[in-house]
């Protein structure tokens, strides 16, 4: 299975939820991001979070959705708090599209320790997603079957 996650920037939450994915993932899982208008670098406080919360960050990087042409995923997810309407690229062909929006912890304005919380929190909500998502009868449902739960996932805290 082939997931792509989906932000403007690819730099913050679907860079997180990539690393998050590929850590979490039983065999035969793997992720992927890109963003619409990539900034072309990770934001330091990403990188700081998934070090921190021992998570490898070797390989990600920020690219755009035409990174992916070729790739041909299973889902995609779109993870920015404001994107539920935007529209998926067509290029993504049959996949399934979720939205699984999330604040973006870059937009928090305070102390270090504040900022830094954000990226924390932001990561646990993730990785609580991810958690469900795992744990979903893939084998025994196709996707059509369990999107009611794949939806009901980006709902979750």
């Amino acid at each position: 299975m082939k997931v792509l996650f989906l932000c403007t920037a690819n730099s913050c939450r679907s860079i997180l939820s990539e690393a998050a994915f590929n850590h979490l993932a039983p065999a035969g899982m793997h992720a992927y991001s890109a963003g619409s208008a990539p900034s072309g670098v990770i934001h330091p406080m990403s990188l700081h979070t998934l070090s921190n919360a021992g998570i490898a960050t070797t390989g990600l990087a920020s690219k755009g959705n035409e990174a992916h042409l070729a790739l041909a995923p299973d889902y995609v997810i779109s993870v920015c708090g404001r994107a539920a309407q935007q529209p998926c690229p067509a290029y993504f062909g049959s996949s399934t599209r979720l939205h699984w929006g999330l604040d973006d912890p870059a937009e928090v304005q305070g102390s270090r320790h504040e900022v830094e919380a954000a990226f924390a929190a932001t990561l646990a909500q993730i990785e609580r997603r991810l958690q469900v998502f795992f744990a979903l009868p893939f084998d025994q449902q196709n996707p059509a079957q369990l999107l009611p739960q794949l939806l009901a996932i980006g709902e979750l805290p």
